[in-house]
């Protein structure tokens, strides 16, 4: 048995200002808010819809966990959610790893039903506050 990456799509996401809570019991927790999301394919399409994304990232040592939530309506109107996590590796500095995530979607519209048993894994490169990730379906 192998695994199939099916090419799903491409999110650019613009992150906005960064919050910094400081170290904690997890590590140093930073969040920062998102100010638009695109995801471009051929089988999705879709924009941030209103407010509701953030991206939480917590350090320890030159490891980043990543716990992302954002909410998408689709060009033809359909919502929705997406969270995924993922790691970072730091030990170079930010931005100069590459960010890997593995998002899943939830949506009761029936157009995109399918999406709600996809186990999509995706790599990002971070360039200043802009953020892209090629996302795949993993069958």
């Amino acid at each position: 048995m192998s695994i199939e990456l099916i090419p799903l799509c491409t999110a650019d996401i613009v992150l906005g200002e960064q919050i910094f809570v400081g170290a904690a019991g997890a590590g140093m927790r930073v969040i920062a808010e998102v100010e638009n999301v695109t995801l471009a394919g051929d089988r999705i399409s879709a924009n941030l819809k209103g407010h509701a994304a953030a991206d939480w990232v917590t350090v320890n040592g030159t490891i980043g966990v990543v716990d992302v939530r954002i909410t998408l309506e689709t060009n033809d109107g359909a919502i929705i959610y997406v969270a995924y996590g993922g790691r970072i590796d730091f030990t170079n500095g930010p931005g100069t790893s590459p960010i890997y995530v593995a998002p899943t979607f939830e949506t009761g519209d029936e157009r995109y039903a399918w999406l709600n048993v996809v186990q999509a894994v995706g790599k990002g490169d971070l360039h200043g506050s802009n953020l892209t990730y090629e996302m795949y379906e993993v069958r």
